[in-house]
């Protein structure tokens, strides 16, 4: 009788590990963020993960600004267009 307790005990904490990496997965694609959260358990499942997500960083990093609002470059006078 105890070695079925410690087998379903196991089994549970399992399925509680696993439906909270559910969870999480769920939540962080819903919001758009969490690269970083699950990003480790991305890269066990697909290793090629490291590499997409650095790309995804790089392209992030080339973002060009949006110019200010009103037409104006950095507050002086001139339209932001050329």
């Amino acid at each position: 009788m105890v070695d079925v307790l410690m087998v379903l005990a196991v089994a549970g904490c399992v399925a509680a590990i696993l439906g909270a990496l559910s969870w999480l997965g769920t939540r962080v694609r819903r919001r758009g963020v969490g690269g970083e959260v699950m990003g480790p358990f991305e890269e066990i499942w697909h290793p090629a993960a490291h590499r997409l997500r650095a790309e995804i960083r790089v392209q992030e990093a080339r973002v060009m600004p949006t110019p200010p609002q009103g037409g104006k470059r950095n507050g002086y006078g001139g339209d932001a267009t050329l």
